[in-house]
């Protein structure tokens, strides 16, 4: 079947909204608004912005990239609540294409010990809630939540009743990971022929990675009819995450041959992607990740090698460019000016405005100073670097100095600038990073715990970047601060106030939840 005679799947991304709830995986909304951007010009089909009515924090995120992002649907999640419905309308009503997401729980567990609500009066709310959303707009999905423990006859009736209420997407969530591929795929086949929806509506699926199938699951359910696939960049999402968006769209592109549907990404963007919201979030991938791990196109097996620099198909199925690992045309030196390093940024697909360019060219010439070659992993990571650096962050460092060594207790003197106003402390600890963090905890007064502390090498070499990533809980919550520098103390004390930094603006913004 020809890519052109294919129906199209669409491709719902809820990183920015059940991603987000992975622990640790909180953003500011200037970080929500940079993957919006990111994730429009990987030309994605919807956007699930947030969750409008949790806070007046999501609420104003999910505003904005409703007003600005161009492109994708923007779409706001409400529970089956007139409330809710309202707040999420208030938030994506500006979007060129604005969608409500409205959703009640259909299993009986959930109907029983979560809502204490009849069937009846759980059917009852569904129907309503389609109604009001529809009041609003036309795009108006619905989700039975745990739809896969949901019994099948219910699950029908609930489905059929939000379609005649107006519901144009329904959405088919496996919201605890229960499903195994052939039983999730003949649950879909089996609800759309019992539904037997009018055309115009779109069958989807929200699949969790409990079991580590929820890609397999949405392959299964898109072999079996549905036509619309909720997932997220590298699989972020609570518990075990979600559906890996790279993951379901390469296999689609891949194994076209075994589906009657195509996607219309821009796959060159995929890496781009992916390494965004893991220096958003802090949150990395492993090594041997399908698609976007750092392993995903490596070789180093002599037949494989061997294999490879013969014909790349040998054991390659994808071709690394088709996701955005094009070969370098620009080689950075010391010798490089601003004109060769915007070329590099623009090559590598990364929008920064002059301002972060500059602080990052400047950052990328210390380093050139110090090494003989800067590879595009070391630009990515100071482009990211200073495009997290926002001038009306409540703490900047201004100053840090470390004694320590053998027989030495460690010390650690820092300034840190807030407001204008420059605050000043010492203190001792059992390590020079724990003394820098000692002394800025005592500065900042903002009540939390350190919950993990891990270094990692840009590239190989003592001269490599060291990129830290820091995670403290506050409020109930996981934030996380990443910072990177040939100094890894310098980049530790960066990544511990970037999480704080987090913490005032969720205090100050979004409050307790």
């Amino acid at each position: 079947m020809s890519s052109t005679s294919k129906e199209k799947l669409v491709i719902f991304d809820t990183t920015l909204r059940d991603g987000e709830q992975s622990p640790g995986a909180s953003m500011t909304a200037e970080e929500k608004y940079e993957v919006a951007l990111q994730l429009a010009k990987l030309n994605v089909d919807v956007i699930e912005a947030g969750f409008p009515i949790s806070s007046v924090g999501d609420f104003e995120s999910v505003r904005l990239i409703a007003r600005e992002i161009k492109g994708p649907t923007i779409c706001g999640l409400a529970r089956a609540r007139e409330g809710d419905i309202d707040r999420a309308w208030e938030a994506v009503q500006e979007a060129e294409s604005p969608r409500i997401h409205t959703f009640i729980a259909t299993s009986d567990i959930h109907m029983e010990r979560k809502l204490k609500l009849s069937p009846e009066e759980v059917l009852e709310s569904a129907v309503a809630a389609v109604r009001r959303a529809r009041s609003y707009t036309d795009n108006v999905e619905f989700s039975p939540e745990d739809a896969v423990r949901t019994r099948f006859a219910f699950l029908v009736d609930v489905v059929k009743a939000v379609i005649d209420a107006g519901a144009t997407t329904v959405n088919i969530p496996d919201t605890v990971g229960y499903a195994l591929p052939w039983q999730f795929g003949r649950m879909i086949s089996d609800l759309i022929e019992r539904v037997n929806p009018p055309d115009g509506v779109v069958f989807s699926v929200h699949c969790h990675n409990d079991l580590g199938l929820a890609t397999a699951n949405s392959l299964a359910a898109v072999h079996a009819g549905a036509r619309q696939v909720e997932c997220t960049i590298n699989g972020l999402g609570e518990r075990a995450g979600n559906a890996a968006l790279e993951e379901v769209v390469m296999a689609v592109r891949t194994r076209s041959g075994e589906f009657e549907v195509s996607t219309d990404l821009d796959t060159t963007q995929i890496i781009s992607t992916s390494r965004l919201v893991q220096q958003v979030t802090g949150i990395r991938v492993q090594p041997n990740k399908a698609v976007v791990g750092v392993n995903a196109f490596a070789h180093e097996a002599g037949i494989h090698v061997h294999g490879v620099l013969a014909d790349s198909s040998t054991y390659e199925i994808m071709d690394a460019q088709t996701v955005g690992l094009a070969e370098s045309t620009i080689v950075l030196g010391k010798h490089s000016g601003m004109h060769a390093f915007r070329s590099k940024i623009e090559e590598l697909g990364i929008d920064m405005d002059e301002a972060d360019l500059v602080r990052a060219f400047h950052r990328f010439k210390t380093l050139a100073d110090k090494k003989k070659h800067v590879s595009d992993e070391d630009v990515r990571t100071l482009a990211a670097d200073e495009a997290h650096h926002v001038d009306k962050d409540a703490f900047q460092l201004e100053y840090l100095h470390v004694v320590g060594g053998a027989g030495i207790r460690p010390t650690a003197t820092v300034q840190l600038v807030r407001e204008g106003q420059v605050l000043s402390e010492a203190r001792i600890g059992v390590g020079s990073v724990d003394a820098i963090y000692k002394t800025i905890a005592a500065m900042a007064n903002v009540p939390h715990e350190l919950i993990d502390y891990s270094v990692e090498s840009v590239t190989g070499g003592t001269d490599a970047l060291g990129a830290v990533t820091v995670k403290i809980g506050a409020n109930r919550r996981v934030f996380s601060g990443r910072a990177a520098n040939m100094d890894i103390l310098e980049a530790s004390a960066r990544a511990y106030i970037h999480a704080l930094n987090k913490v005032i603006y969720y205090v100050e913004h979004r409050g307790s939840e």
